[in-house]
Order: structure tokens, then sequence, then C-alpha cells
């Protein structure tokens, strides 16, 4: 099964690179990153969606639609919502200078 999963995680890669100019997929990227981020930071304080809503003013529907990634997080959002998680975002230099898809 692992070869399966190995195999269409490959073929989509190099779709991917056909559909979609680099600074798509770096967008995406980034995208999936913070998100991915941001869930473990709640899970990481024990904190539920509902708890999260309490202390940062985002309702709980908004939450879990960013956390499926069924919609794009607005900067002020994602703002409210690490705040109480102690976390916040930072710009770094990328490793080479330039987006990589």
């Amino acid at each position: 099964m692992n070869n399966i999963n190995n195999a269409i995680g490959s073929e989509w890669d190099e779709v991917r690179v056909r559909l979609f100019t680099p600074e798509e997929i770096a967008e995406s990227n980034l995208r999936v990153a913070i998100i991915g981020e941001l869930i473990k930071a709640r899970q990481e304080k024990g904190f539920s969606q509902k708890k999260l809503e309490e202390l940062s003013g985002v309702k709980q529907p908004v939450i879990a639609r960013l956390e499926k990634g069924t919609t794009d997080p607005r900067l002020d959002t994602v703002m409210k919502i690490l705040a109480p998680l102690g976390k916040t975002l930072a710009i770094v230099p990328l490793p080479n200078g330039k987006a990589e898809p």
C-alpha cells in the first residue's frame, strides 16, 4: 500500500508542476503549513475550537473552515487565533532567496 501512495504522490507532484506556477505552488504550500501549525498549536494547548473561539473572538465555524482548508485565512483572522495560542507570524528569508514549488 505504501508503494501505491508513493506512486500517487509522485504522480500528483508531476501534475501539480504542470498545472500550477511556482508561485501558486509556494502559496499553497505556505497555506497548508500555516493551517497545520494552527491546528498543532491548538491541540498542544488542549483547546477545543469552541475554547479558541472564546479566547480569540473568532467564531468556531470560521476556525473549523480554516482548519479544514475550505476557506482562505485572512491575516487578521490568523493573528487573532494565534495570540491566545502564544504564537505569532514571522517573516524570514527563504533558504535560497526565492520561493520554490
